[in-house]
């Protein structure tokens, strides 16, 4: 009985294993293909993005909550991990009845490949990695089935299994060699950011000021006024970074026009560009989050191009398109008044970056960026409100995002220990549009005391602020309120990020001696 036992469990993990290393090799050809002939049609990234595209708006508030810009990697991991339980289950079912595995990896494949296919702007061979990957796995779960189980009166039991282990290690290092391939061919193919480096911008006819020197209060652990490329924060739902070349790049403005415009890279080039710092915020930025940056944007005013097209009286918005389907509705006031609402081409003195909308992308001051930021943008269709919605609105966000008044604490971080005796609490305040008039901090419920502020860039950034304080032994609560150049207080009641963004106040505790 005891011997018999072992060999049904052996059996059973001999299965799994068949099925895990056919979705191995599945999963490599699949990828090796679409960096060939459509990156895009990547049946991972096609799949992360379907789930994207599928999930409540709860669950994708939860998942940046969670991993913060880091929530695509987990989004890739959850489903790696759920690949290998389904393999696994597969492999399992195969064994038992023929056919039932094999059926199931094939819908996998068969998954990607019409995730592929309806994924905007695909290319006409985005069926074909899914389709691979589809009868790679069930060929290869086929194959391994005829070595699972031991046929002791042709070999021995050792033999068998070790015919066992060559044959599924081999076809799951086929799979690993393909991605490796894949990963190599798809580095070889990405030719645009060797255009985006040799790209020379053209100087801006409106430089921005210099930052001021008091701009800056230097104080470690402070976040820097101007956020560094590398450091801007990330958050959209595109899984694999849109790769346009900058000659095939084109935007369209069309809808209530009077007549609609198409303009290419190197005619928006030939437009008098202007340079403007602008502070941009994450909707789902929680109270005291780090989901917003600071840069300087080189681009041409979008105001302009509409006075080109002749907006109708009647429209009162404006649908943005990025090349990879995302929409944003941005109430077209925002876009036609005295802001710096730019098409911009350039962050912090470089092309942008291609994870934040190489070649062009929009930069609209006071509004957050699910109504405003659209990256990769390729066209622009003036609307209105009650005929069109855009991607988080149809998921129960607000029509329209204006900034709220925040401030939060840099200085001391959130459980930090303070050294007895003279400290400083530090941090940013921002209302884009509007400006910050001051910042007021309080420690353990006590007096509210006005923080010293740097000097603000623009009404369209954020400012530094610091207080200086002697720091008793023992346990703080200190928290931050800011005041508006409008006459406005930051708000005490507390709101989540749903449905147009966070609001109260922040406090951090931290532990002196």
């Amino acid at each position: 009985m005891t011997h018999a036992i072992r060999t049904r469990r052996g059996g059973r993990i001999r299965s799994a294993a068949a099925g895990l290393s056919a979705a191995v090799v599945a999963v490599g050809m699949g990828e090796l293909v679409a960096a060939v002939v459509e990156p895009s049609a990547s049946p991972f990234a096609v799949i992360g993005s379907g789930l994207i595209d599928l999930a409540p708006s709860w669950a994708k508030d939860a998942a940046i909550a969670l991993f913060g810009t880091g929530d695509k990697a987990a989004l890739l991991t959850g489903i790696a991990v759920v690949l290998i339980g389904v393999a696994a289950l597969a492999g399992i079912l195969e064994s038992g009845r023929a056919g039932v595995g094999a059926t199931i990896l094939g819908a996998l494949g068969a998954l990607a490949l019409v995730a592929a296919m309806i994924r905007p702007g695909a290319g006409p061979f985005a069926w074909l990695p899914g389709l691979v990957a589809g009868v790679v796995a069930i060929v290869a779960l086929r194959l391994l089935m005829r070595v699972v189980h031991p046929v002791p009166y042709l070999r021995s039991e050792d033999a068998e299994r070790r015919r066992f282990l060559l044959w599924t290690v081999g076809v799951a290092a086929t799979g690993v060699a393909a991605l490796i391939v894949g990963s190599v061919a798809r580095g070889a193919t990405r030719s645009i950011e060797a255009v985006r480096a040799a790209l020379r911008l053209p100087s801006p006819e409106r430089p921005a000021a210099a930052v001021a020197s008091g701009a800056e209060l230097d104080i470690p652990g402070l976040a820097r006024v101007v956020t560094p490329n590398a450091e801007f924060y990330r958050i959209d739902t595109a899984l694999i970074v849109p790769r346009m070349d900058p000659a095939d790049w084109s935007l369209r403005i069309r809808g209530m026009v009077e007549r609609e415009i198409e303009i290419t890279w190197d005619e928006l080039l030939a437009l008098p560009l202007q340079e403007s710092h602008v502070t941009l915020a994450c909707v789902s930025n929680e109270v005291g989050g780090d989901l917003i940056g600071n840069a300087l944007w080189l681009g041409h005013p979008i105001r302009e191009l509409l006075e080109r097209a002749g907006v109708d009286a009647d429209a009162d918005m404006v649908l943005s398109r990025s090349v990879d389907g995302f929409t944003a509705s941005t109430p077209l006031e925002a876009l036609t008044d005295d802001r710096d609402a730019l098409l911009a081409v350039g962050m912090n003195g470089d092309p942008l970056p291609l994870e934040h909308g190489f070649p062009v992308r929009m930069v609209v001051p006071g509004l957050y960026g699910y109504v405003s930021a659209t990256k990769w943008v390729t066209e622009l269709e003036v609307t209105r409100f009650d005929r069109a919605t855009a991607y988080w609105t149809d998921r129960g966000w607000a029509e329209r995002g204006p900034i709220k008044l925040q401030s939060r604490i840099d200085v001391p971080r959130r459980g930090q220990r303070v050294e007895p005796g003279d400290a400083v609490i530090a941090g940013m305040a921002w209302q884009q549009h509007v400006g910050i008039d001051g910042v007021e901090v309080r420690i353990d419920e006590g007096p509210w005391r006005r923080a010293e502020l740097a000097t603000a860039i623009s009404d369209d950034t954020w400012v530094q602020w610091r207080l200086d304080w002697t720091a008793e032994s023992g346990a703080h609560t200190i928290e931050c309120r800011a005041l508006s150049a409008a006459g406005e207080t930051q708000t005490s009641a507390p709101a989540g990020v749903v449905p147009d963004g966070a609001q109260g106040w922040h406090r951090v505790e931290v532990s002196v001696g």
